[in-house]
């Protein structure tokens, strides 16, 4: 029975890391550190999305759940699901939008229709241009938002995706303190003057999105 006592302690250890594995939580709740935003990396080495040392991994996306939201698998055969740091794209119900937060939408029955469309065409736009592609996945600032996704850039054949969407006028900026904000404050402000996307609403032309 001694015997039995002394290895209890190390089967407890071992039994709480295994779960801790399986329920895909992080490792610590220390701040992780923040990759580099401007650029890929030449070589991102991480693995698991867990891993606190890590801030870039290449995946695959196999699911894009909206415009700013997308399903990754990882090198360790872990899907997670990866919210665009900095970007918010409309919803794609018109219950769920909100014109208040995109600055010269009315809060009308004509701006909801016109974001619902917005939303429509984010998503279809993410799910042609990330569906079945390689990305890279770069963390900044904090890694996890509230739900538990990761907050990250996603860049493809080298190319920033979350730029994308606010140069194209399919999202605006979600404007919180990470090291791209001046930046996509600047991409959202030049699709706004131009009108472009979601930015070049009218009113009398607010129609049905194509589905």
């Amino acid at each position: 029975m001694r015997s039995r006592r002394r290895y209890l302690p190390v089967l407890a250890v071992v039994a709480l890391l295994v779960l801790a594995g399986c329920a895909g939580v992080p490792v610590t709740d220390s701040g992780p550190p923040t990759g580099d935003l401007d650029s890929p990396p030449d070589d991102p080495d991480g693995v698991d999305p867990n891993d606190p040392a890590d801030t870039a991994w290449t995946g695959t996306v196999v699911r894009v759940v909206d415009g700013d939201t997308m399903e990754v698998e990882f090198p360790n055969g872990e899907v997670d699901t990866v919210r665009l740091l900095g970007v918010d794209a409309p919803e794609t119900n018109v219950e769920s939008t909100s014109p208040a937060e995109f600055e010269g939408i009315p809060e009308t029955d004509a701006g909801r229709v016109h974001l619902r469309a917005w939303g429509i065409e984010a998503s279809a736009f993410a799910e042609s241009e990330l569906a079945g592609e390689e990305v890279t996945v770069v963390t900044g600032g904090d890694r996890r938002g509230g739900y538990g996704r990761l907050l990250a850039v996603l860049y493809v054949d080298g190319e920033e995706f979350n730029e994308r969407l606010l140069s194209g006028g399919y999202a605006r900026l979600y404007d919180t303190e990470f090291a791209k904000r001046d930046a996509y404050a600047a991409a959202e402000a030049d699709a706004r003057e131009r009108g472009v996307g979601l930015w070049g609403f009218d009113e009398a032309a607010a129609v049905e999105p194509r589905l």
